[in-house]
């Protein structure tokens, strides 16, 4: 496998880093990477998030990587060091930082941008105190935070985030945090092998929790986190779609996350780890990985797969036969069934949404059924995608899902919603960020409300494929005004999802509002395709 790829993919993403980033010395703002702020001066604050993206240009500068100009250039290190500075001087004096609202203090923000920060620090060999003190001021706020919500990949951050820092400083004052926080983490991890984030489990997230945790075990051996990795690695295996995808909207939090450095690390000891790669390398080299250049989430994936190139282990295992049969991962709400030259990737717990491949291509993908409801002067949308305990039923040729509609969370922001948190943040909201940040989850992520429709869907295998069977029941009709089909709805929010990814485009909405014609109240709707 060619693992330029990986640094072919970051550097074509480099000059738009670059475009994000104030690189004018005599502007206030030098080395602020929100060019929403600094340049457009639509936002009254500067995202901490967005220094993370020192990171892949400190190892652009730093890595011998193929055709690149960035390598030791002095512009580019003046650059990073601008960058670490204005992490310093634009986070609060408790060495926290916001993300999407002022006093928000977010936890993934501070913690990206800290681990972000040190390793460039490490990488350009600087000596400066001053950069020092604030490391370990926002690593004293890290160990002292408790965010709402259980994000694993947050919690592997600050633990990596501690030990760097301790490291760096040579301070002792953190290594109870660290046991505590990390003993924590490990005790979220399911038997079926995958880290919790908030109510499920989404696979490219936990790519991301094994990068981190990899990294950690290379440099405490010590913590015995070879047999959780072991664990994570090989559901991780079971869930690598033939085609090199990966993830999906059948999963909890519906991204299409892959973060490969992880298992080069790995791979190191448990060589199997190396395929899941070798077959994410295949996707990217034949453009079906996803796009993540947004202004936000660029620089996740761009430092991930710089250290991937960097560690890659240039001995690789003869990639195995796919296997044949059938895994369930009841917790995590997975079916994988694995016959007649298919792979069905099911969500159990998302309504039966799911993806299909067959002969190693993606000939299907669903995210279910959804309507758009007439509600006074609203529409709303509802959906039977979300999260929950639906009722399941298992045959060897049929598989039964059914449960209720949700309403999906769509609320755009407005001026007065706008104004509204503006003023909360800069009152009473600025003391309690933590109410405000659990309440924000529950209406946009983790609060269900159940929509007055029913579903089943019956997936049955026949004639060497697979046939659906969608049956929705309504109170009443007359409020549906709208009915389709899906490959990649979203009605949750999360910050790595509804990206572009190339199967998309073999997979178009279908609108089946013609279908709504003549329903009566006790008039089921009912959808059969042989796939």
């Amino acid at each position: 496998m060619d693992r330029d790829l990986l640094a072919r993919r970051v550097l074509a993403d480099l000059p738009k880093l670059l475009t994000l980033l104030d690189r004018n010395p005599h502007s206030p703002t030098f080395g602020c990477f929100d060019r929403n702020h600094w340049h457009y001066k639509i936002i009254d604050f500067p995202s901490g998030m967005a220094q993370e993206f020192v990171w892949p240009l400190a190892l652009a500068h730093a890595l011998p990587l193929p055709d690149n100009p960035y390598r030791g250039a002095p512009a580019i290190r003046d650059w990073i060091v601008a960058a670490l500075r204005f992490a310093a001087r634009s986070s609060h004096r408790d060495g926290s930082c916001d993300d999407y609202y002022p006093f928000e203090r977010a936890t993934g923000a501070a913690a990206f941008s800290l681990l972000a920060a040190v390793e460039s620090y490490r990488l350009l060999e600087l000596e400066d105190a001053a950069l020092k003190a604030f490391f370990a001021r926002r690593a004293d706020w890290l160990a002292k935070h408790r965010e709402s919500g259980r994000l694993s990949n947050h919690e592997a951050l600050v633990v990596l985030c501690l030990t760097r820092v301790a490291e760096i400083t040579g301070e002792l004052r953190w290594n109870d945090a660290i046991d505590t926080r990390l003993a924590r983490l490990l005790s979220w991890q399911t038997e079926e092998g995958w880290f919790p984030e908030y109510d499920g489990c989404d696979p490219g997230y936990m790519t991301l929790t094994i990068s981190l945790l990899a990294m950690l075990d290379g440099i405490r051996p010590e913590a015995a986190l070879r047999g959780p990795l072991r664990k994570a690695v090989a559901l991780a295996a079971e869930l690598m779609h033939p085609d090199g995808s990966f993830g999906g909207a059948y999963a909890s939090r519906n991204t299409l996350n892959f973060f490969p450095h992880g298992f080069e690390l790995v791979g190191r000891w448990m060589p199997e780890a190396l395929a899941i790669n070798d077959r994410f390398l295949g996707a990217l080299d034949g453009g079906r990985a996803p796009c993540y250049a947004d202004d936000h989430i660029l620089g996740h994936h761009a430092w991930n797969y710089l250290l991937a190139w960097r560690d890659f282990v240039k001995e690789r295992p003869t990639p195995a036969p796919r296997p044949e049969g059938r895994k369930h991962y009841p917790a995590a709400g997975f079916l994988i069934d694995r016959r007649g030259g298919t792979e069905l990737y099911l969500g159990t717990r998302k309504g039966g949404a799911f993806n299909l491949f067959r002969d190693g291509r993606l000939v299907a993908a669903d995210t279910q059924l959804s309507l758009i409801v007439r509600s006074g002067l609203r529409r709303r949308n509802a959906v039977a995608h979300l999260i929950y305990d639906y009722e399941v039923e298992m045959g060897e040729d049929e598989i039964r899902i059914a449960g209720d509609f949700g309403w999906a969370k769509q609320a755009p922001m407005t001026p007065a919603r706008m104004i509204v948190l503006r003023l909360i943040m800069l009152t009473v909201g600025r003391f309690f960020p933590d109410l405000v940040r659990r309440l924000l989850q529950s209406l946009l992520i983790s609060g269900k409300e159940a929509a007055p429709f029913r579903f089943e869907r019956r997936l049955r295998w026949t004639e060497d494929t697979w046939e659906v069977t969608d049956r929705i029941t309504a109170e009443d009709w007359k409020p549906v005004i709208a009915v389709g089909l899906g490959a990649h709805q979203n009605s949750i929010y999360n910050v790595m999802s509804a990206v572009y990814a190339q199967g998309q485009l073999e997979t178009p909405w279908r609108d089946l509002t013609p279908k709504l014609a003549g329903l009566g109240k006790d008039t089921p709707l009912v959808l059969t395709r042989r796939l």
